[in-house]
């Protein structure tokens, strides 16, 4: 199993994924409890390694998970662009009801926090970088 983390200062998106690309769980979280919940869940699931993007806050998140996660290993993905990518994938995942469905999608504002849209797209990225190293 694959935990992917999206890193925010005040809040941060978590996801498990199976290595064949199956999404077990997502939610968003609140930043202090980011570690405690990243703890749990790789306990839970038997998580292999934690993907996470390597932008903004990635440095210092990075080095307080080395220390706090042992030895699971930690690899840094690209993830410019994963936000809007992740409002395109909201309204795939939850499809529009309502008056809604008629305002064009690029209008259109998720009513919740995307982040953990965002863990799954980075580790959909990773899954694609390591087939892609396999070919």
């Amino acid at each position: 199993m694959l935990l992917g983390f999206d890193p925010g200062k005040d809040k941060c998106g978590v996801a498990i994924l199976e290595t064949d690309g199956k999404i077990i769980y997502h939610q968003v979280i609140s930043s202090p409890e980011a570690v405690s919940t990243l703890q749990n869940l790789s306990q839970k699931f038997q998580v292999t390694k934690l993907v996470m993007g390597n932008q903004t806050t990635a440095k210092t998140w990075e080095k307080r998970l080395k220390q706090e996660m042992g030895n699971l290993p930690i690899i840094l993905i690209d993830e410019r662009y994963s936000t809007l990518e992740a409002r395109d994938r909201y309204w795939q995942m939850y499809p529009p009801q309502g008056l809604i469905r008629l305002v064009p999608q690029g209008m259109r504002e998720p009513p919740r926090p995307i982040d953990d849209i965002v863990a799954i797209i980075l580790l959909e990225r990773y899954l694609v970088e390591v087939r892609s190293q396999d070919e």
